[in-house]
């Protein structure tokens, strides 16, 4: 009986020439393993292609549920980003993909996981380094670091050779992921930071300079820091992003256009579209500002950098991110509340928040009297505030 490979498969260019590559240099029976994270494929024509090309089974794993709530709300309350830029929809999806695939790896007594990550990539660390949480005695076949392929266009010649279907061409050669998060689009023309991306290029959100002209407001209700009602109504998690995704879009939201530092040294260019996270993002840091104390709320600024370079490396199933989780859902005990947004050609606008922990005090904020501050006692606390700065400032003039 031939040892057996679970190949993380999608029917992509890189996935769908793998299949046969694997069969030509390896005496393995590949079991090809599509993961959904809301890639919005047809999944029985994947099945379908994945059979076509060598595959002796297939598995058609939907894991979106689990992927909004155990990690696209994870992101949401730690307010994580990467180089204060980018919402990790790859990333994130990662981690669920490697564990995934180590499951079926353990059911079919497979001793090994390939992947069609490129040697220069994040995705090859983050799928490793996931896969190597469960089960380090798995091996990993990764074809981009070994094969005689080097670019996007010997693959797209090797499946035309070996009679592959594929959607992807030397004209439109972009590297696109997409799942229920976000949509990625790299290489091809985008290589060149000079380059405007195309109006073509979009495939969820509709350019802002194209977008309709009348605003779109929505209400998002929030419960301890996670997203549970829109306009009012109760809404399931894969739904809500679904709906959000749809909303932003038609008003030109969530066009990120950025250089990046990737993980494995050089700087890439990506650009991602990610409507629904956008929207929820900014409803949740506005709710935040309203609900969470002055330290609490700057220190975890700090954790939202930090959350979202462990996410970005691939470091998802780690001590420090279990702990940083940990801290998060502290801070995140009073973020109820119900927060009206105006959409509007690319731009997300607070136009009301209402929260029953809210820290905000009119009596207090406003300039008028109140009970809890005495404008006179001002006087004493910037004496005593200032005590440093006017010692130094004898210390200086005595000095000369």
């Amino acid at each position: 009986m031939k040892d057996k490979v679970v190949l993380a498969y999608s029917g992509g260019l890189d996935t769908s020439i793998i299949i046969q590559w694997l069969k030509e240099n390896y005496d393995l029976d590949v079991i090809a393993a599509c993961i959904n994270v809301g890639q919005d494929d047809d999944m029985d024509k994947v099945r379908e292609k994945a059979l076509k090309t060598g595959a002796i089974k297939v598995y058609i794993e939907d894991v979106k549920e689990e992927f909004v709530t155990q990690y696209l709300f994870k992101a949401v309350k730690a307010n994580a980003l990467y180089e204060g830029k980018y919402m990790l929809g790859t990333s994130l999806a990662r981690p669920l993909m490697a564990k995934r695939l180590t499951e079926i790896a353990h059911a079919e007594g497979a001793k090994y996981i390939a992947h069609g990550c490129t040697g220069k990539g994040n995705d090859q660390v983050r799928f490793e380094v996931g896969i190597a949480a469960f089960d380090p005695s798995i091996k990993i076949i990764a074809p981009w670091r070994i094969w005689d392929i080097k670019s996007r266009e010997d693959a797209i010649d090797y499946a035309n050779a070996k009679g592959i279907e594929i959607s992807v061409t030397k004209k439109k050669i972009y590297s696109v992921d997409k799942n229920l998060w976000h949509t990625s689009h790299e290489g091809g023309d985008l290589e060149d930071p000079k380059n405007e991306p195309k109006q073509d290029l979009y495939m969820t959100i509709t350019p802002p300079e194209l977008a309709k002209d009348e605003a779109t407001y929505i209400d998002l209700y929030f419960e301890h820091g996670i997203p549970k009602k829109l306009n009012g109504k109760d809404i399931k998690p894969v739904e809500l992003i679904e709906t959000l995704n749809k909303l932003g879009g038609q008003n030109g939201i969530g066009i990120v256009d950025m250089v990046e530092n990737r993980l494995v040294g050089m700087k890439s260019r990506g650009v991602y579209e990610t409507p629904g996270g956008t929207i929820l993002y900014a409803a949740h840091k506005e709710l935040e500002e309203l609900t969470v104390d002055k330290d609490a709320f700057h220190f975890k600024q700090i954790i939202s950098q930090k959350y979202g370079e462990l996410v970005y490396d691939g470091l998802w199933f780690t001590t420090l991110k279990e702990a940083l989780d940990a801290f998060i859902d502290t801070t995140q005990k009073n973020v109820t509340g119900t927060v009206k947004l105006k959409l509007y050609k690319g731009n997300v606008i607070v136009a009301s928040i209402d929260a029953p922990h809210a820290l905000f005090d009119q009596d207090v904020s406003s300039f008028g009297a109140s009970d809890l501050y005495n404008h006179k006692d001002a006087e004493g606390f910037i004496n005593i505030f200032s005590l440093p700065s006017k010692i130094k400032a004898i210390v200086d003039k005595r000095e000369g």
